[in-house]
């Protein structure tokens, strides 16, 4: 009998912890873009005791994705998905995190949607940043949800002379992502599937250390200084989080979002209606 397919995108911290969260008992399939770190992360997950196989992907590219979808389909039935790839406004000019955070989302949103089995769920990584910068983008919340992936970087305000900030090209992924979760929960309800975005906090993680390393790493510490919990988050509070939306016991959550940032989108809000 085929084992379930747990599907895990991305093999940086949050993406190693979700799969060994989610994959026991199951076919995992890893995939990421760095080659050299993914054979060592699946190794590493099969000296754990987990059925492993990796594959190279690249997000940005549609064709690569969706033969992805069709490698997790051949393995057997594609019941959990968890898509953590992308690049921070350190790692990468603002074209590239465009192609990465939002183009890609959207592919791995519509591919998986033809092959994620009945009762199955994914969850796509997004970001605090989705939240604390959703009005500025307003405007384009239509555009943003509703294009066809194919067709998103061709939107006007994304492909304008006016050069992006990498930082804003970070948060309008993010935003969109949330919109892009949203709007598919209908294509993949009608395969009796769900899916749902999770918006990380500050997680040390690689990428969030090279984020405190950077430009705006002191203004990061003092939005964890003033949350409620006053730390930074885990890898393992992810796949926690990651965990429980995958699972049939939420069953009735689908096309949301989970912050999941130990209260710091709270607090901001908390001292902006303050003032």
């Amino acid at each position: 009998m085929d084992r379930d397919v747990a599907v895990v995108i991305g093999i940086g911290g949050m993406g190693r912890a979700i799969a060994g969260r989610i994959g026991s008992g199951r076919s995992i399939l890893l995939a990421d873009f760095d080659e050299a770190a993914l054979t060592a992360v699946a190794g590493q997950l099969r000296d754990a005791g987990h059925l492993v196989t990796a594959r190279v992907v690249d997000v940005a590219d549609r064709e690569s994705v969706r033969s992805l979808a069709d490698a997790a389909a051949a393995l057997g039935p594609v019941t959990h998905l968890a898509h953590t790839a992308g690049l921070s406004p350190t790692q990468a000019t603002a074209d590239r995190i465009l192609r990465v955070d939002l183009a890609g989302v959207a592919y791995v949103l519509d591919e998986f949607a033809r092959v994620i089995a009945p009762g199955g769920a994914g969850v796509v990584v997004a970001s605090m940043a989705a939240h604390m910068s959703s009005a500025h983008f307003a405007e384009h919340d239509r555009a943003l949800a509703t294009t066809p992936a194919e067709r998103l970087l061709a939107l006007p305000f994304l492909s304008s002379d006016e050069p992006i900030h990498p930082t804003v090209a970070y948060a309008l992924a993010k935003h969109a992502n949330v919109l892009r979760v949203r709007a598919a929960a209908g294509a993949w309800g009608a395969r009796g599937a769900r899916v749902n975005s999770i918006s990380p906090g500050v997680i040390s993680t690689p990428m969030g250390q090279q984020e405190l390393d950077g430009t705006t790493g002191e203004h990061m510490r003092a939005m964890v200084r003033m949350s409620a919990t006053g730390r930074l988050g885990t890898p393992d509070d992810i796949a926690a989080a990651t965990a429980f939306l995958l699972d049939p016991q939420a069953s009735f959550v689908t096309g949301t979002d989970l912050l999941v940032d130990g209260g710091v989108v709270a607090a901001v809000r908390a001292l902006a209606f303050a003032e």
